[in-house]
């Protein structure tokens, strides 16, 4: 058995035994994992005020031969994000966030980058910045991540490709962009500006910290939008429950 040591996002908990508490949490080094607090609804000595949701902490755990469920020994708080818990836009923000996170990353798939999309987006959402500009950023670089990018270079119909000039539709089924000539601007095929498709571009490829200087305008956030919704819902086969509380 050997004790690992690391910095984690509380995503999940629920009572478990009389003082227990059941902890779903995603690390930067082992991805999303699921452990048993023992006392962790009473101790205020190895857990202190590190098992809050969407706390990042630095976890001391071990998996127990022959079990599932790691044993968490102790806990450290590094960031409770009180500005995202004071505002119920930006927490039900921070829970969609976690939803994709688990939908995209099923248990112990490690993703160094997720995990720091995940924490970086919690500082920004922290910090107060544009809840429509971070959702954008967060469901393309998560989608991504995931292996499931858009196809932004060419049509899927005709396969030429796509130079930046005139508008382009969107095709769920495809994930990828068609020129007008093979697919018409509907509901289900919304259409994006050049501009729109060059931002969704860059936010797909680049850091964090280049794609929070884009410039998004409220065009752009109108176009890509349903665009990222369709996307999302065709991909992973489901629209995500938070989902309904950032309508």
């Amino acid at each position: 058995m050997t004790t690992h040591i690391s910095n984690a996002i509380i995503m999940r908990t629920w009572e478990f035994g009389e003082t227990d508490l059941l902890v779903s949490f995603f690390t930067s080094d082992k991805g999303r994992l699921k452990g048993v607090a023992k006392g962790g609804r009473k101790s205020r000595k190895r857990f202190a005020n590190c098992l809050d949701l969407l706390s990042l902490v630095k976890l001391e755990y071990e998996l127990k031969r022959g079990r599932e469920l790691y044993f968490l020994h102790s806990g450290k708080l590094v960031h409770a994000f009180p500005g995202i818990r004071s505002d119920f836009s930006s927490l039900s923000l921070a829970s969609y966030m976690i939803e994709l996170t688990e939908t995209l990353f099923p248990l112990s798939v490690t993703d160094k980058e997720m995990f720091a999309l995940l924490k970086n987006a919690f500082l920004a959402l922290n910090e107060g910045k544009r809840n429509g500009v971070l959702r954008i950023l967060f469901e393309a670089k998560a989608m991504a991540l995931g292996g499931y990018r858009i196809n932004l270079d060419k049509c899927c119909g005709c396969g030429r490709p796509y130079a930046g000039e005139g508008r382009a539709a969107f095709k769920q089924s495809k994930g990828s962009l068609a020129c007008l000539k093979c697919e018409q601007e509907s509901k289900l095929s919304p259409g994006l500006s050049p501009d729109s498709v060059k931002v969704l571009r860059v936010i797909q490829s680049t850091p964090w910290d280049k794609a929070q200087t884009l410039d998004l305008n409220n065009e752009m956030i109108r176009e890509i939008k349903p665009v990222l919704k369709l996307h999302i819902e065709y991909r992973t086969g489901q629209r995500l429950k938070t989902a309904q509380y950032l309508e």
